[in-house]
């Protein structure tokens, strides 16, 4: 489980594919391999992998084909800027909102309004993925753990606003309008939704 606070900006180093349907990722990221086991969980822009390697800064996860389906995972580059996070523990504050790790689906960067001290953005997405949206609810995007400012089913996005820390310390700062992100809606809505429809049956 993580929280949606990024711990730091990490850099790709390599994404070699395998196969076709999987992927190896390796990632520098010298705070969050500071303690790193093998099999330890770190979430990637949101998306938990699990550590197969480290050492000095660097850590590799392998990829599989659903979460390359999923996910923006599958369009990073060697370079690339990623989120990262360290699965939360029991003595930790929880300073952002219960985030699995486990990505919903991707959403587009619809448009970027800068203002004197945050930043409006709203994020185009799919109406299965806005059914579980609501103002004032919790999402991660990329892992960052937002609130959501509105909701506009008619053109299909919703708004965010960014403070100078998200903008500074996360990818959210350097993405561009019409850049793919990742989706996590909060967990509570689906467990409501599934009892509603009486899934537990």
């Amino acid at each position: 489980m993580f929280t949606g606070i990024i711990e730091e900006l990490g850099t790709v180093e390599s994404l070699d594919l395998l196969d076709g349907d999987a992927a190896r990722l390796t990632i520098r990221g010298p705070k969050v391999t500071e303690d790193a086991g093998h099999g330890d969980s770190i979430a990637v822009n949101g998306c938990c992998l699990t550590v197969v390697e480290y050492g000095e800064g660097v850590f590799t996860a392998d990829v599989m084909r659903e979460t390359l389906k999923r996910t923006s995972l599958g369009g990073l580059d060697k370079g690339s800027s990623v989120n990262l996070e360290r699965a939360v523990t029991a003595h930790a504050r929880l300073g952002g909102h219960i985030v699995q790790g486990h990505v919903d689906g991707t959403g587009t960067i619809a448009s970027r309004s800068p203002g004197e001290h945050w930043e409006d953005v709203r994020v185009a997405t799919t109406p299965e993925i806005l059914k579980y949206v609501a103002e004032k609810g919790s999402i991660a995007v990329d892992g960052v753990s937002l609130t959501v400012t509105d909701v506009d089913d008619a053109s299909g996005t919703f708004g965010i606003s960014l403070i100078p820390t998200t903008l500074e310390l996360t990818v959210l700062g350097r993405n561009k309008v019409g850049d793919t992100v990742n989706l996590e809606v909060d967990v509570i809505a689906k467990y409501v939704e599934r009892l509603i429809a009486g899934g537990n049956k």
